[in-house]
């Protein structure tokens, strides 16, 4: 039971926008590769409701982690360190 992997919604805020990446990703991945994840998806157009930005970095960005509740589902969510930072 130790290699069940622990699917999550990947939600990201970059430069004013918002939006959830269409497929899942690992709850216990790395910080570091969740940004690269999201850094690439930004990238490509990927997120819906961001702009494809091939410049993207997420270098100062953060990862905030939500277990599951009996109404939610795992999330991880990628923002600015500071509320209204890019």
């Amino acid at each position: 039971m130790d290699n069940i992997i622990s699917n999550a919604k990947l939600n990201i805020t970059f430069n004013g926008c918002n939006g959830d990446l269409p497929d899942p990703v690992n709850f216990d991945a790395s910080d570091e590769e969740l940004l690269r994840i999201a850094s690439e998806a930004i990238q490509t157009g990927y997120v819906p409701g961001i702009p494809a930005d091939l410049s993207a970095s997420l270098v100062d960005f953060v990862v905030d982690r939500f277990a599951a509740t009996s109404d939610l589902p795992n999330r991880c969510m990628i923002r600015a360190k500071t509320p209204f930072g890019k």
